[in-house]
């Protein structure tokens, strides 16, 4: 799954010599892209790789266009990431958050040895939020001379996702209509259309988080067995390869934006 396509983008840090990367580190304003996703359930019709996957594509998508302009290249992503609450249905293979956040800081560290002015941890699983936040604060004090920035790619949707979107509120969750359409997109043999069990999004607490891209201020534990009899949440029978290539296109317009203007305040 990560190293299969080593060499197929001119941004890929696993294809490239170390002078190659040494090279590009240096020059001004250059960029690290690290993905960080999960190996996690997400219910009977999506791979548990689902977060690796489209954090590493979203990844590549919004740099790919900058590669001839912009110093940047982009890790192999993180595959594993903190998700206990996805533990009993199986399937998910999880980090303590203090292991994950030495694990990512030794990552970073080392990487960042090779003269990068700006490194963006890209996140693309929401139990990962909280560590990404806790990951931009230690590796930014102890690299005083690196930007340090961390975004989870999903949220750079909710600012257009209404006009895309053919669910309600709370059907663009954990493996809904969002993620679906993605993977229809991007790989869409990995997608099993004719299993597609799902409940709507249901927190009580009128604080709380509503769907991906509708967060609210309180935070709340639950292991996803009380939301969800197959382990997915949402509307993926709503899902398809259009609104995928759509959501795509606009997530890459803006990581775009985003990756143009710390190259530009770096350089």
């Amino acid at each position: 799954m990560v190293f299969d396509s080593i060499g197929s983008s001119a941004l890929d840090w696993a294809g490239k010599t170390a002078d190659d990367i040494r090279t590009i580190g240096e020059r001004d304003g250059s960029i690290l892209v690290v993905p960080v996703g999960s190996i996690e359930q997400h219910g009977n019709h999506l791979p548990v790789a689902t977060d690796t996957i489209l954090v590493d594509a979203i990844a590549h998508l919004g740099a790919e266009r900058l590669v001839d302009d912009v110093p940047i290249l982009v890790t192999p992503p993180f595959w594993s990431g903190f998700s206990p609450h996805h533990r009993s249905f199986g399937g998910t293979i999880t980090l303590d958050f203090d292991v994950m956040l030495e694990a990512l800081e030794n990552i970073c560290d080392s990487a960042l040895e090779n003269g990068f002015d700006a490194l963006l941890l890209l996140n693309g699983h929401g139990g990962n939020r909280s560590l990404i936040s806790a990951a931009v604060s230690t590796i930014g004090d102890d690299q005083s001379d690196v930007e340090v920035l961390g975004l989870t790619y999903f949220e750079l949707a909710s600012q257009f996702v209404d006009d895309i979107r053919e669910s309600e509120i709370g059907g663009m969750a954990h493996g809904g209509e969002f993620e679906t359409s993605l993977l229809l997109h991007l790989r869409p043999e990995l997608v099993r259309e004719d299993d597609m069990e799902a409940q709507m999004y249901d927190e009580p607490y009128e604080l709380g988080t509503k769907d991906l891209h509708e967060g609210g201020p309180l935070s709340v534990y639950r292991g996803f067995e009380e939301y969800s009899h197959s382990g997915a949440i949402g509307a993926p029978e709503l899902a398809t390869a259009e609104t995928g290539e759509r959501i795509a296109e606009r997530i890459g317009d803006e990581l775009e934006a985003l990756l143009t203007e710390i190259h530009e305040r770096n350089a």
